[in-house]
């Protein structure tokens, strides 16, 4: 199924850092896609849109800001939306807009950090976004040295901004957690072992803490409890094999450590807002056109 997604050819070239389209449409007639480029995408007037990023499907207000990361599935299709005149400002940015040696420094560390969550994309709060839109306007009316500065400017402040939401589960990597060993095992742990049952005493006495310890510890690095974070990772393999199988929601539910499929749905749909079912049609609805 994924295989026929479309890998899109962006007009960036070499020689440029990134660019700025600024269009008013009435539809989005790109299938959902993917490439090596990073994306910022602005959307006005776009309320009932639906948006595609990794195994996050969700319809979207009036107003949004994502920033997409490298060869993320990502996608923006039309749905629900009744207005004719959407504005959208697309940004492509080259990989290496900033090369490690820039990053590494303590000035840079908030947009490396953003950059490497952006594997999941990143959606900016409304507040931000509305603050963020007249400077993305301007952006695309500017040239030269003040083109660059103001657009690493816009980085910046979009990576120190407050209340940001990760969108898509499926592309978790474990450079996530590299700055700490005893979550990367806690990580590589429940990633090896999601489909069996892991008990708190278990996975506490892993890493040699109490359960009451441990659990603090979690959601201090992750913002989810042990148990929501194990669900939340079994239900991201959930997606991955919705959308890459053929396999029944029965024996996706039973691969995936789901002992029961009724807890199965429930679980799924708090985490999707959709049961299995519909998150598979979804998705299947959003490809069509490339098949």
């Amino acid at each position: 199924m994924l295989d026929n997604i479309h890998r899109e050819i962006t007009q960036l070239t070499p020689e440029d850092s990134f660019l700025v389209f600024d269009r008013v449409k009435d539809d989005f007639d790109f299938p959902i896609h993917f490439h090596p480029e990073y994306e910022l995408n602005f959307i006005q007037n776009g309320k009932g849109v639906r948006r595609i990023a990794g195994d996050s499907i969700e319809e979207i207000d009036d107003i949004e800001l994502v920033f997409v990361g490298s060869n993320l599935v990502h996608g923006w299709e039309l749905h629900k939306c009744q207005c004719k005149k959407i504005h959208e400002i697309t940004i492509h940015i080259n990989y290496d807009l900033l090369d490690e040696k820039l990053l590494a420094r303590n000035i840079f560390k908030p947009i490396k950090d953003m950059f490497e969550k952006s594997a999941h994309g990143i959606l900016f709060s409304k507040k931000v976004s509305l603050e963020m839109a007249p400077r993305l306007i301007q952006l695309s009316k500017t040239d030269g040295i003040d083109y660059y500065l103001e657009f690493i400017s816009i980085l910046y402040d979009l990576a120190s901004s407050r209340n940001q939401r990760m969108l898509s589960n499926s592309t978790t990597q474990k450079r996530d957690f590299e700055n700490s060993s005893k979550i990367k095992k806690v990580y590589d742990y429940i990633q090896n072992n999601f489909d069996k049952k892991i008990s708190l005493d278990e996975i506490s006495a892993l890493v040699n803490m109490t359960p009451v310890s441990f659990n603090r510890f979690i959601k201090k690095r992750t913002g989810k409890t042990f148990v929501i974070y194990v669900n939340s990772t079994r239900i991201s393999q959930a997606s991955k094999l919705l959308l890459e199988t053929d396999l029944s929601i029965a024996e996706i539910s039973f691969k995936c450590g789901f002992n029961n499929i009724a807890n199965f749905n429930r679980i799924f749909k708090k985490e999707k807002n959709a049961t299995p079912s519909e998150f598979r049609e979804n998705f299947n609805s959003c490809i069509k056109r490339v098949l």
